[in-house]
């Protein structure tokens, strides 16, 4: 490996990538230097555990008619699906099925959730958390804030910025990437100056930026880091000399959410279309229901879906709780019997809130700090020659894969811009 290159990049996720493959379209030499034995950061695909193509990490491409990567994805031959929009295929009250009348109950609470949301926004005012602007009290209330806050933010509406939440919201159109969001991000990685197993410990800055790790010393005139904030605001990356206090706040404002998966193989003989989606009522405190996602693909597993603190507390239990849990959830639709039958492979947990190269999914904002991805993208350390990258810093996209991407590839050009003058 080089000890020496034009703009170093520290990680190897789409911010990273993207901002390698502007960098050599500029002419720029640079070196990627990734912890991890693999490209891609939270987008990882494998085959191995299901038979099939199973995202981890990202598996939608948010977005997609503004997504830069949709019509990269396109061109390389990849096949993207949009399933049809129905909220619940199946849709549980206890345990039976919800009437016509109660599906209809459901999603008009969905919409309103929504609307209440977007009004309270829009009147201005201090930054408020998402729980404060949403209905509470009615049949479908506590359900809606499970599924739209805790579940797809990966976070409580308690703890979530509204200002933020609106600001960053996915609507259009929203494809799956029937060879793996992954596989396409591993794809884009190739021939670039990527160094994997080379995790950087400390980032310094003088005449020169230094990077050090296990792997020896590189030096730079410019930096690009692109980890997660969980990563940042542990202190695995240090910085010499310090961050100022506002990029410290900024960070801190932007923790890690958690959105897990627990992938089940099988699934034959239910009847069920695919992608179909299954989901029932909270009943009662604390109690957190999975979301599923049934044969994606015509494929012959089921993904069930948990965020936030009950995600958490599932990932420090471990891989066997897991799999139990989502056992669990499964037999509400389907009985013991049926499950014990259907999906009869052990099951597949993702890690990404315990392992220590992410420490979460994607970030959100605490209320009060809806400005803080702006604050993180705009800051110039070094004069200008060390910038941040990644989903955090995207003002509309983020927690995406598009948002990493276009975050990186704005980088690249902010950072050759100053280096050049």
């Amino acid at each position: 490996m080089p000890t020496e290159t034009d703009i170093a990049i520290i990680g190897a996720g789409a911010a990273g990538i993207a901002a390698a493959t502007r960098l050599v379209e500029l002419g720029r030499s640079c070196l990627v230097l990734e912890a991890g034995t693999r490209p891609g950061g939270r987008a990882h695909t494998e085959s191995a555990s299901l038979g099939t193509p199973f995202d981890h990490g990202a598996s939608w491409v948010h977005v997609a008619e503004h997504n830069p990567l949709a019509p990269i994805a396109q061109r390389l031959g990849f096949t993207l699906f949009e399933g049809e929009r129905r909220r619940r295929d199946i849709l549980l009250i206890g345990g039976r099925p919800a009437t016509p009348a109660e599906k209809a109950a459901h999603d008009a609470a969905c919409d309103a959730w929504e609307a209440a949301a977007e009004a309270r926004a829009a009147q201005g005012g201090p930054d408020i958390s998402i729980a404060e602007a949403v209905p509470h009290g009615g049949t479908w209330d506590a359900t809606v804030s499970h599924w739209l806050g805790t579940t797809i933010c990966g976070v409580e509406p308690e703890r979530n910025s509204l200002r933020d939440y609106i600001d960053t919201g996915l609507d259009g159109e929203n494809p799956q990437v029937r060879e793996g969001f992954g596989t396409l991000v591993a794809r884009l990685a190739e021939g670039l100056p990527i160094h994997l197993a080379t995790p950087i410990h400390r980032l310094g800055a003088d005449r020169y930026i230094t990077l050090e790790g296990p792997c020896g010393t590189i030096r730079a005139r410019g930096c690009i880091v692109t980890v997660s904030t969980g990563v940042l605001a542990s202190g695995a990356l240090r910085f010499s000399p310090g961050l100022p206090a506002e990029v410290e706040a900024a960070i801190h404002g932007l923790p890690m959410a958690l959105l897990s998966k627990i992938a089940l193989r099988g699934g034959a003989g239910l009847g069920l279309d695919p992608f179909a989606r299954l989901g029932r009522r909270v009943e009662g405190e604390g109690d957190r229901p999975m979301s599923w996602v049934v044969s994606p693909f015509g494929r012959d597993h089921a993904i069930g879906f948990l965020g936030g603190e009950a995600a958490w507390a599932l990932a420090r239990e471990g891989p066997a709780a897991a799999e139990a849990t989502a056992r669990a959830e499964l037999a509400h639709y389907f009985g013991e019997a049926e499950l014990a039958r259907a999906f009869s492979h052990p099951a597949v947990a993702t890690d990404w809130g315990e392992n220590p190269l992410f420490l979460g999914a994607y970030t959100y904002a605490r209320p009060g700090s809806a400005g803080a991805r702006a604050a993180l993208a705009e800051a110039r350390l070094a004069d200008g020659r060390i910038r941040f990258a990644g989903e955090a810093c995207h003002t509309r996209y983020a927690g995406t894969v598009g948002g990493a991407w276009a975050s990186g590839m704005a980088a690249a050009d902010a950072l050759s811009a100053t280096l050049a003058r």
